[in-house]
């Protein structure tokens, strides 16, 4: 009733739900209101007739009939409404008949398309129907074999592009792509390629530039003669006139020049790769040049229309630049794209700069052992003004600074810092720039990809330059994805930190400010963040650290709160080991008796009781592996090992460090020392040289330097003492001394030496306090010892000095 005499409105929603009945009735829907929809599209408005093409198409593609009943019944109203007088409503049956060929059988596509076709595709036909035809060839060819092909669409095909009307060559001229794809190699080496070197040459642009499209999507099918003997000559020619002709054929052009370089890479002479290299060059800065010229308004519309044209080429360059990387080879990189490559990184225009961002990936890719040499531009896209750009950089973020640190030709640390000084600054930029603007999605996004760089960075720079700013974020934006996307960064960022002292910081503030934050909003982000640490720390570190203050939360004031720890109970629970964690399931027991038993909210008591029974089902797991629990288990021992790991290597670090700081404090003592040493000796040896020879006292004191000088002298070349060691406990030989003293004070005006042998022995004199000196027996050595190395003296004198 509605469909026949209702309102349009009515018939519309009648058939836009035509899917929904035939869902629930299909055999009433198509005995009853198939053929009053069929009556009504003769004269149905523009929507009806949109809205029955969608609806058509929908029904084949959720198969609610058999394939043989909808072809009955609905092929014949998309077969008749296919000539709309409407360009829209034409084209729309045009794709729900395409996307029909594909599913009927090859007889029913015959008997009822292809026979028609002949007829359809004459001369005389309209214009409208030859279009029609040529798609439905280019559709009908992948369908038959080749010698149906051959015999009957053929012939079609070569009238077609024959066409008195530009349009319809054209059409043709883009389905020869596909017939080629039915027909073989042999047959479009035969048949195709002529007729396509011939529309190449075609008088209109549009026909020229589909032929030289198909050209290059068809380079596979050539060999290596036709290539050169018939491909390379139309591109060439192509390519020379397409300044001299409109835009259009350029911006086709540098589209397409990437796969046409590497298609063409083996037939090329080194004049022919250099010029094609060259004609690439140009595209890639092509409008950047100003040229003066008159301020007409006219001039000013067709500048405008040739500058939105050149900066479509210049952003197909930018799309092409991995594809020229490989023509040119990655070796000579910098030396042939680089200046092309800085230009698009910094073109004035945001699409271009968009296009390079989002094939940076590729371009370091193949770029892997040179690839620091892109460092700077990296940076430049970083800081870009437009957060598009960012957004579009971001995708690929962990990938590309991962090859910035690790790879390249400086393997290993070197490279990494290299690149980290300007990266870091690069890196904290963007994300306040995405943090200051309102397209939250990027910031998000931004904050996800920044998980990566404890894989890139060392424990202290993430510490002091990100993992601070993610707390920040938590606790100040407004965005709820950007506070979990930080949230879960922060985590990351945890699990890799290598000092306990900051860990422990990191910790403490995490319950401080979130846990028992004012804000029961930070309350809440408090529990997503010890779902975090549930997932990605071990269940022993979440039981250390955060068991017994998310406990805490179940006294808090605002339901919401109460609520949403409720869910998380289950997953705490599966935390805890029996018996190692038995205090805590009795915590946890309590708590959730006494939510039972003091909750006054009718939601979070529901809430409480469906969680109390999930919890009763739960199997508590053991410190030994079971077999239910041996996955998780096993994963949660990794965990644990790391987390271990990297206490271990903390401990070995500052041990390290003791000993280094130990080492450089004996070395100075030792260098002090021997300072000190020196300079005694020096002045020891002066004060000898300049004693007074009238006085008794002076002399006889200077005597006694003197065989205390040799005595020392001696001892040193008998024994071969290290001047650091003051006392010596042992010795080898018995009949050699056993241990000596001596002390300097003063500007050396005093000795004492102490000897002990078997053959002598020394003995103190009465004057207790005072410099003791060695007996008349030792004084009888002393003067033996004088006499048998007087010779020697001087040289003694200087080696004591020294």
């Amino acid at each position: 009733f509605f469909v026949s005499s209702g309102q349009d409105i009515q018939g519309t929603s009648v058939v836009a739900n035509l899917p929904v009945l035939m869902r629930q009735n299909p055999a009433e829907v198509l005995r009853r209101v198939v053929p009053k929809i069929r009556e009504v599209l003769h004269v149905a408005g523009v929507e009806m007739q949109l809205t029955a093409a969608v609806s058509f198409l929908t029904v084949l593609q959720e198969e609610s009939v058999s394939i043989h009943t909808y072809s009955h019944s609905f092929l014949h109203i998309i077969l008749q409404n296919l000539e709309h007088r409407d360009a829209g409503v034409s084209n729309a049956w045009l794709e729900t008949l395409l996307a029909v060929i594909e599913a009927l059988p090859k007889e029913t596509v015959r008997h009822e398309i292809l026979n028609p076709l002949v007829s359809k595709a004459q001369l005389s036909q309209t214009l409208q129907s030859r279009l029609i035809s040529c798609k439905i060839m280019g559709k009908l060819a992948n369908k038959f074999e080749a010698h149906i092909i051959k015999r009957e669409i053929l012939p079609l095909v070569k009238s077609l592009c024959q066409d008195v009307e530009y349009e319809v060559r054209t059409c043709i001229c883009r389905q020869l792509e596909y017939i080629a794809q039915g027909i073989g190699t042999e047959l479009t080496k035969t048949v195709v390629l002529p007729e396509l070197v011939e529309l190449a040459r075609d008088e209109d642009s549009s026909v020229c530039l589909a032929a030289f499209e198909t050209l290059v999507n068809l380079l596979d099918m050539f060999d290596a003669d036709d290539r050169s003997q018939t491909v390379l000559p139309l591109v060439k020619s192509f390519c020379e006139k397409s300044f001299k002709a409109d835009e259009s054929i350029l911006v086709s052009l540098s589209f397409h020049l990437g796969k046409l370089c590497n298609g063409l890479y083996g037939i090329f002479t080194p004049e022919q790769h250099l010029r094609f290299l060259e004609f690439y060059k140009k595209l890639s800065t092509l409008g950047l040049q100003q040229e003066n010229g008159h301020n007409d308004n006219q001039l000013q519309l067709q500048t405008l229309e040739q500058e939105k044209k050149y900066i479509s080429v210049r952003k197909n360059c930018a799309y092409n630049f991995p594809a020229m990387i490989v023509f040119v080879d990655p070796k000579n990189f910098h030396l042939e794209l680089y200046s092309i490559f800085f230009c698009l990184c910094h073109d004035p225009e945001v699409p271009v700069r968009y296009t390079m961002a989002i094939s940076f990936y590729e371009v370091a890719k193949l770029l892997n052992p040179g690839v620091y040499a892109i460092h700077k531009e990296l940076v430049t896209l970083l800081q870009d003004e437009s957060l598009e750009v960012l957004d579009a950089l971001v995708g690929h973020l962990p990938e590309i600074l991962e090859l910035m640190t690790n790879g390249g030709e400086n393997n290993g640390s070197e490279s990494k810092l290299l690149s980290i000084p300007d990266l870091i600054p690069a890196l904290t930029t963007a994300e306040q720039r995405a943090a200051a603007s309102l397209k939250w999605r990027t910031h998000e996004k931004l904050l996800q990809k920044y998980a990566c760089l404890p894989h890139i960075l060392s424990s202290d720079q993430i510490y002091y330059r990100f993992l601070h700013r993610m707390l920040t974020i938590i606790l100040t934006n407004n965005v709820l994805p950007v506070q979990k996307a930080a949230a879960r960064t922060l985590c990351v960022y945890l699990r890799y930190n290598r000092k306990q002292e900051q860990r422990h910081e990191v910790i403490q503030k995490l319950i401080e400010q979130l846990g028992q934050g004012k804000s029961y909003w930070n309350r809440l982000r408090f529990l997503d963040t010890c779902e975090f640490i549930m997932e990605l720390f071990s269940k022993s570190f979440f039981c250390k650290y955060f068991f017994l203050p998310l406990l805490e939360l179940t006294h808090d004031p605002v339901a919401n709160v109460r609520m949403k720890l409720c869910y998380l109970l289950p997953k705490v629970k599966s935390t805890l080991k029996i018996p190692s964690d038995k205090h805590l399931l009795q915590q946890l027991e309590l708590c959730i008796r006494k939510l039972l038993c003091q909750e006054k909210d009718k939601d979070v008591l529901t809430i409480v009781k469906k969680t109390v029974l999930e919890l009763d089902r739960m199997e508590m797991s053991v410190d030994a592996f079971q077999k239910r629990f041996y996955e998780n288990d096993l994963l949660d021992q990794e965990k644990e090992r790391q987390e271990h790991l990297l206490l271990e290597m903390e401990q070995l670090e500052k041990e390290k460090q003791q000993n280094e700081g130990r080492s450089t404090n004996i070395n100075d003592k030792m260098f002090e020392k021997k300072r000190r040493d020196s300079k005694t000796s020096s002045v020891l040896a002066k004060s000898l040289t300049l004693s007074a020879p009238g006085s008794s006292s002076g002399t006889s004191v200077g005597k006694e330097d003197r065989k205390s000088k040799l005595v020392r002298s001696q001892s040193f070349n008998t024994q071969a003492l290290h001047p650091k060691y003051s006392n010596i406990d042992k010795c080898p030989n018995k009949s050699s001394a056993t241990g000596y003293t001596s002390s300097i004070s003063g500007m050396g005006k005093s000795c004492m030496l102490s000897f002990s042998d078997d053959s002598f022995r020394s003995h103190p004199t009465g004057n207790s306090g005072n410099a003791a000196f060695p007996s008349s027996s030792s004084r009888n050595l002393f003067n033996s010892a004088d006499q048998k190395n007087n010779g020697n003296k001087d040289s003694q004198s200087r080696k004591m000095s020294m």
